[in-house]
């Protein structure tokens, strides 16, 4: 058991077959976003933009077929490349259908930290416009990516009265935990760490030493480096696990969904509740079906 002042993190030792690493984005100078590297261990296909690949059977399916496989689970991940139009066009088009179908849906977002839950409630409610709302949620402190790009899908939640939930942790914890570790995390600050931090994927460890090799971070050891990582996933599934809703549709960069590592194992660790990912590709891009359970190809 690790101490993490009046709580304790468990380290649970689960192997894995195929994952990726995500790089911290204080790592390499950003304040939020994904690296997504994606591993084929078999000759890349690249279908045309438009197409849906189910990757558990390697076929293209159409779009109802996916949503009705999706209807079935109770946490649908849907990941992005956070400046991708086409990404966020996507997960705005299968949020409208899914709540046509008059499911109980609540959004679930990376994009926000859980301290600013009071304002999401708000916005949902309809209580607030959206220069307040930018400049409550200190959105270009924050996340900084053009709001252009979820604008619609905002705007969706709040005409439409969708919860939304913020779930990530404040963001300049990662970097914290990378250069300090975790035990030097400020006591007020130790509230938002999660209670339990598997950092046991023998596989998910190796892809991060070769990373972490490869950018020869200074100042950094890799335990520390790693342990952040995993704390930013689980953080995120602990919070998801809190949600409660008929579905819960999780938008996260694709660094959180892929090969299931990330976010999906964590939180199904947690709830049990049956889940699918959707991985948002771009045309041209190689694609291991294993990766998510579809694939979605872009423009």
């Amino acid at each position: 058991m690790q101490a993490i002042g009046a709580r304790s993190a468990s380290v649970h030792c689960r192997g894995r077959a195929i994952i990726l690493v995500l790089l911290l984005i204080a790592a390499v100078g950003s304040a939020a976003g994904c690296a997504m590297p994606v591993r084929t261990d078999t000759p890349p296909e690249t279908p045309p933009p438009g197409t849906i690949v189910d990757g558990r059977t390697g076929a293209a399916v159409g779009f109802e077929a996916m949503l009705r496989d999706a209807r079935s689970a109770r946490v649908l991940f849907i990941g992005e490349q956070h400046t991708s139009a086409a990404h966020h066009a996507v997960q705005l088009k299968v949020i409208e259908a899914l709540h046509r179908d008059g499911a109980s849906i609540a959004l679930g977002l990376e994009m926000f930290d859980r301290s600013y839950q009071p304002v999401l409630a708000l916005w949902s409610a309809g209580g607030l416009g959206e220069e307040d709302f930018l400049r409550r949620t200190h959105w270009y402190a924050n996340w900084r990516f053009d709001y252009g790009l979820y604008r619609d899908i905002l705007d969706f939640a709040r005409r439409e009265r969708i919860p939304v939930f913020g779930l990530n942790l404040p963001f300049h914890l990662p970097s914290k935990i990378r250069v300090g570790g975790i035990e030097h995390i400020p006591e007020h600050e130790k509230q938002f760490l999660p209670g339990e931090i598997d950092t046991g994927n023998a596989a998910h460890r190796e892809y991060a030493e070769k990373i972490f090799a490869q950018h020869g971070f200074k100042n950094t050891r890799f335990e520390d480096f790693y342990l952040a990582q995993c704390v930013w996933d689980e953080a995120m599934a602990e919070a998801a696990a809190a949600v409660s809703a008929d579905l819960l549709v999780i938008l996260a960069g694709n660094g959180h969904i892929q090969y299931r590592y990330g976010i999906p194992e964590r939180l199904h660790r947690r709830s049990g509740l049956p889940y699918r990912t959707l991985y948002l590709s771009t045309a041209g891009a190689p694609i291991d079906p294993a990766i998510a359970d579809f694939i979605w190809v872009t423009d």
